[in-house]
């Protein structure tokens, strides 16, 4: 277990004296999977608050006699003095009280004062090169276990330590992702900032790791405050208030599942709206509109995963979505053996800002057709122009989303690199799947099933990561071949 994992169950290790100790010894010598759910869910986890409230209680009396809290809001200097004396040795006996003092501190930093402590956290607590490289110099001329342990705790940041031991403080976790959310918005004006990137993304894809993460299904009768939350962090097509959200998740054939992780409590980390068909919808209106709440839901054949949405900014590139999608198509599968198909309907976020850039692969006058077709407002509204413009730009949809590529090889669309990556397949390009003025923006509204067939997803996987492979259709593929071959580019000769 490493050392980012003891520090997450520090306060549990504390209490072992207690009488449920060997249930939780018996979780832990398993696989991690099952730790968070019996923190989580723990009939004893209130006698856990109490004493690690009573630590709290202690440590911060204690630094109360050394250093009286003053009223007035902290300078960075002074905040950053309290982080040295914390990741000193003269920290370690008071660090939960020194910790909270940091990050009750940064909470109270206007924006300008926020970016300086960054600066200073970017600056103050790098690597010492000069042990870095004897270290190296070390373990070259004689590689053994010894030698590379030394490598490896000169090369880690100061600053790793620093986040790990702010991270003992209650609420410390909600608060160093509100910090590495704030130092984003900073991060293409202050490059520099970067090395705390890299640090809390490191720590972050540990103190997240899926044993820690509890699947919860919120339905109508979930807490209020997490209704809200689903409705605020919708990101794929908007809530419009309470009854918008009820029709999402109260019928017998509408499901929301989300990821929930111990340390920040009732703030949902991502989460999925599923509809329960008896066929995969080519319509977001299909779905979104007002369902017969009598419809019996064991006549459902195929699960749609119609919306996912992350909703913590601070906890970026983290990957949760994988893991969400498998295990809600797992739970379905379970409890309703008939569905037979698990798909999505997806949207195509950057298919005509990629058509604009005459891309690579097609030809100027293919493009400037295809855009022209879609001048109109009501373009889509009429048979003929609509027909049109469906012959234009479907292929070249196929093509972008099957061959188009960025410089390593992966899809240039983003969300056919996070379903075709988590193992499923292009299934169905769906003309006309979303009218909303962002669908028609994004990809003159075409939406996208992506099959989660799972039998192949492992294959599909491994296809995709071993050579790029994008696992499709026969009915996609035949759309490439449809669209007219780009005009043969110049050369030199």
């Amino acid at each position: 277990m490493t050392n980012d994992y003891i520090l997450f169950l520090n306060p549990i290790i504390l209490y072992g004296q207690s009488s449920w100790k060997p249930q939780l010894d018996h979780e832990i010598s398993g696989d991690h999977h099952s730790i968070a759910q019996t923190l989580y869910g723990f009939r004893y986890m209130s006698s856990l608050s109490l004493f690690q409230d009573l630590l709290n209680t202690i440590s911060e009396r204690g630094l109360r006699m050394l250093a009286p809290i003053s009223s007035n809001a902290p300078s960075v200097q002074s905040l950053i003095d309290q982080c040295d004396i914390l990741i000193s040795n003269r920290g370690e006996a008071s660090g939960v009280a020194y910790a909270r003092r940091v990050l009750r501190g940064y909470e109270q930093l206007n924006e300008e004062q926020c970016l300086e402590f960054y600066r200073e956290l970017a600056r103050r607590y790098n690597p010492d090169t000069e042990a870095v490289k004897i270290a190296s110099d070390a373990y070259v001329t004689d590689p053994d276990p010894g030698n590379l342990a030394e490598l490896l705790a000169a090369a880690a940041p100061p600053r790793q330590e620093l986040f790990r031991r702010l991270n003992l403080a209650p609420g410390g976790t909600a608060v160093l992702v509100g910090l590495r959310k704030g130092m984003l918005t900073q991060l293409r004006d202050e490059p520099e900032l970067e090395a705390i990137e890299n640090d809390l993304a490191y720590l972050f894809e540990s103190w997240f790791n899926r044993g820690f993460l509890v699947l919860k299904h919120v339905d109508w009768g979930t807490p209020a405050n997490v209704l809200e939350k689903i409705i605020q962090y919708e990101a794929v097509h908007e809530i419009n208030g309470w009854e918008d959200l009820r029709r999402r998740v109260y019928p017998p054939d509408r499901r929301c599942f989300a990821f929930f992780h111990p340390s920040l409590g009732d703030e949902p980390l991502i989460f999925v709206e599923v509809a329960l068909t008896l066929e995969a919808p080519a319509t977001i209106a299909e779905v979104l509109e007002e369902r017969d709440e009598n419809f019996d839901v064991e006549q459902a054949r195929t699960a749609v995963f119609y919306s996912i949405s992350n909703c913590q900014e601070g906890l970026r590139g983290v990957s949760f979505g994988n893991f969400l999608i498998k295990q809600v198509a797992e739970e379905l599968a379970s409890e309703l053996p008939e569905l037979k198909k698990f798909v999505t309907l997806s949207p195509i976020p950057g298919f005509l800002r990629w058509l604009q850039n005459s891309p690579d692969g097609v030809s100027k006058d293919d493009s400037y057709k295809a855009l022209a077709s879609i001048i109109d407002d009501d373009w889509h509204i009429d048979a003929e122009k609509s027909n049109k413009a469906r012959a234009l730009l479907q292929p070249l949809a196929a093509y972008y989303l099957l061959k188009a590529k960025r410089g390593n090889n992966l899809p240039v669309d983003p969300v056919t690199r996070f379903h075709i990556g988590n193992g499923a397949s292009l299934d169905r390009i769906n003309w006309l799947g979303d009218l909303s003025p962002r669908g028609m923006r994004q990809s003159a509204g075409m939406m996208v099933n992506y099959l989660y067939d799972l039998n192949k997803i492992e294959k599909n996987h491994e296809a995709y990561v071993d050579n790029g492979s994008i696992a499709a259709s026969r009915s996609v593929r035949a759309e490439v071949s449809q669209q007219a071959k780009p005009a043969p580019r110049p050369t030199n000769e």
